[in-house]
């Protein structure tokens, strides 16, 4: 790696003291060939639709008074959205006056550019001081680069309409001075591996390349030469890194500590889709402006993998697996991942991203959006499925991993969600070896997400809320194993950022019969977790079935709770439960918020519960022990705010546990039309489970329908080759072999 980087610096070098001579405008996301080339050739169906209706837009802005006011508010209120929106238009007039050649977007740019060269003197960070690196125009710095990035875009496609005189105005007392502020002035905000600094980093170097700036370009390449401070560690949520007493910042340490090589990145899907922007963009203008330093090939091509790695975490419908800090809902139709795949297919022609960017249906206005949008009219991609996919965690991909099995394609697809990752710098959950299941874009068993309301004011305005750290990122707030009521890691930041889960295998080749395995040691102090997740497609059955195994073990006698949290409306189960008024479940940990509405003492050897979600039905059917409990529990308690969805799930409980295994299936299997009133399959096959054998090496189990058809379910936890060859003996004396790491058999009456 140090010798990768040490040659990109040697050819920067190069390519710097080259470019800077005889620099020509546009060439960061547009060039002066790539405007030529779409007049001479416009216009495919997407890119014109996405035209037009720029140019219908800005008739109505151009008309209106440009305001630029004094910084006030948090993000969601007046003087927040109006800067954002401006940055916006800026970039929208900039492309538009170079696509069209008239006068009055470049006139747009120009004098919004200079409304802000009067505001920036007169004012002093944001009155808010609420954030670790308060902004100027913004409440934070992370905005404020979001400003730069998208106005170096503007000020680049106007350059050559400016005189010298207004170039050097907006300069030297806007844009300079700006990128100094985010940079030098904030060296806790640039210099990290973090979203936050790659928008910093590349914030200030696309100003430097717009500007022809040597010095800007390079500061934001290897960030700023300063030395260890404790000081800068204060309210950081993660991310500085230091080679001795050198911090190790920069975009290329961004490429370098942020992804694996898989191209997973460590904060999870939701801040992935909001760093590649930065990313994507930076190197586009890299790109066009040193093609020799080859930026789409660092790394082994490692940004246009971040890209594939970033569209796989995606549900049937496009929204993004609400993994670590989330706000569900979030989708590729975010423009920053319109961004990402436009300049990815540019720089790759990887069909792959043609099915996203025809689920997006929209494109940017640059040349990257224009080679898109005749793809999508000159190639065929029908048919195309994705398929499932294991994802490694960390720079080296050596600390663990999340893992997606998928079965079907379009908006049918299913999806299995295994995580097993590190802990995801500040925005990570205590979630060890937890997942969730979608059918199409059903959540199953969900993942929460985080506590926040993004952008919106009366929600602490719009920042993350105290509920986040006290239930989104507690274990029990997700489908994940809890020791004692108590979250992994204790819950605590600071001994969770060194932990991560350890892969055992992954194994995807029959996608009938996929299977994910997976373990953490460290989440508890003298116990290791382990879990081993299914998806097995039968004929018999009209959709996939999920089959999880979770096991703990260690010498001594604990309480585990098993929560699933499907958030539907409960129909029924087969066990005796008693409602009784809501009681708070615990004081800390989570278990503060939750109301235990209803408690089941055990009774037999396996259990069932229905639900309906999305006018779907599942039923879920598990292994039990006499004397486990079953809670029915909803979130609210202790949120005076109301900032919690309420949400019911339960959690199944074995008190005073050895060496614990819970052995669950979780059937989709009908549905309900509201308008007929008329239930399709309301009831699932499966109505119990057997078990044969449980060792450590090996769980042999049966799968009994309601016509005492039986499925022999026989798993080795540890080997994974699809070749490897198991003999085993169960107890009442028959010998069972079979190839691979699993095998589902039909028992004959």
């Amino acid at each position: 790696m140090i010798g990768s980087r040490l040659l990109y610096m040697v050819t920067l070098v190069l390519g710097l003291n080259s470019f800077l001579i005889g620099q020509e405008h546009p060439n960061l996301l547009l060039t002066a060939e790539g405007v030529s080339r779409i007049k001479d050739e416009c216009c495919p169906r997407l890119y014109q639709e996405v035209l037009d209706k720029a140019i219908l837009e800005f008739a109505s802005v151009l008309e209106a008074p440009m305001e630029v006011p004094i910084p006030k508010d948090m993000a969601g209120g007046y003087s927040h959205e109006t800067h954002k929106r401006n940055y916006g238009l800026m970039r929208t007039a900039g492309m538009l006056f170079q696509i069209t050649g008239e006068e009055k977007y470049g006139n747009y740019v120009k004098d919004m550019l200079f409304k802000y060269v009067e505001l920036y003197p007169r004012i002093d960070k944001h009155p808010s001081r609420k954030s670790y690196s308060p902004g100027k125009l913004f409440w934070q710095c992370l905005n404020d680069a979001n400003w730069l990035m998208y106005t170096a875009q503007a000020y680049d496609a106007i350059y050559h309409f400016l005189s010298l005189a207004e170039r050097r105005t907006i300069e030297e007392e806007l844009l300079i001075p700006y990128a100094d502020f985010i940079s030098i002035e904030n060296p806790k905000f640039f210099n990290r591996i973090h979203n936050h600094s790659t928008w910093g980093n590349a914030a200030v170097g696309m100003i430097g390349l717009a500007l022809n700036n040597k010095e800007l370009i390079q500061r934001a390449l290897y960030g700023l030469e300063i030395k260890k401070d404790i000081s800068l560690e204060k309210d950081n949520d993660g991310g500085l890194i230091y080679d001795g007493d050198r911090a190790i910042a920069g975009f290329f340490a961004q490429i370098d500590y942020a992804f694996s090589p898989d191209g997973y990145y460590e904060e999870g899907p939701y801040y992935h889709r909001y760093a590649m922007l930065p990313f994507m963009v930076f190197a586009q203008g890299l790109n066009h402006h040193m093609p020799e330093l080859k930026i789409f090939e660092y790394r082994g091509g490692l940004l246009i993998k971040a890209v594939k790695t970033m569209l796989a975490q995606t549900d049937s419908k496009g929204e993004f697996f609400p993994i670590n800090d989330a706000q569900k809902g979030m989708s590729i139709a975010a423009g920053s991942v319109v961004t990402a795949v436009n300049i990815a297919y540019a720089n790759s022609r990887d069909k792959e991203f043609l099915l996203a960017a025809q689920l997006q249906n929209k494109v940017l206005l640059d040349q990257s959006g224009f080679e898109i949008s005749k793809a999508l009219e000159n190639i065929s991609i029908a048919g195309l499925q994705r398929s499932s996919t294991e994802m490694k965690d960390g720079k080296d991909g050596n600390k663990g991993g999340l893992g997606v099995l998928r079965w079907g394609g379009g908006s049918e697809e299913f999806n299995v969600v295994y995580k097993y990752t590190s802990q995801g710098l500040g925005h990570g959950h205590f979630d060890k070896l937890s997942y969730s299941i979608y059918d199409g874009p059903t959540e199953v068993l969900q993942d929460y997400g985080a506590a926040r309301w993004v952008n919106i004011d009366q929600k602490a305005g719009g920042r993350y809320l105290d509920e986040n750290q006290t239930w989104a990122k507690q274990t029990v707030a997700h489908n994940a194993l809890v020791m004692d009521q108590k979250s992994h890691f204790d819950g605590i930041y600071d001994v969770a950022k060194s932990g991560y889960s350890i892969p055992i295998y992954f194994n995807a080749a029959n996608r009938d019969l996929q299977i994910i395995s997976a373990k953490d040691t460290m989440a508890y102090k003298n116990h290791d977790l382990e879990r081993l997740v299914v998806l097995w497609k039968d004929d018999e059955f009209d959709k996939p079935i999920v089959i999880d195994i979770v096991r703990a073990f260690g010498e001594e006698a604990h309480d585990f709770d098993l929560p699933l949290h499907f958030a539907g409306q409960f129909l029924k189960a087969d066990f005796k439960y008693q409602s009784n008024d809501p009681e708070i479940l615990g004081d800390s940990h989570g278990y503060q918020h939750i109301y235990q509405e209803a408690v089941a003492k055990i009774e037999n050897p396996s259990i069932s519960m229905t639900w309906l979600k999305d006018q779907k039905m599942y039923t879920l059917t598990t292994k039990s022990e006499i004397n486990d409990e079953v809670i029915l529990a909803r979130i609210g308690a202790n949120d005076h705010e109301f900032n919690l969805r309420r949400d019911a799930f339960m959690i199944h409980r074995k008190s005073k546990a050895i060496n614990p295994s819970f052995i669950s299936v979780i059937e989709s299997h009908g549905s309900y039309n509201p308008v007929t009133e008329i239930p399709h399959q309301p009831y699932g096959k499966i109505k119990s489970i057997e078990s044969i054998l449980e060792s450590v090496e090996y769980s042999v189990f049966d799968l009994i329908d309601v016509d005492n058809n039986k499925w022999r379910v026989c798993i080795n936890h540890y080997n994974g080759e699809s070749n490897a060859i198991h003999k085993i003996e169960i107890p009442d004396g028959h010998k069972i072999s079979w190839t691979g790491p699993i095998t589902i058999n039909k028992l004959k009456n």
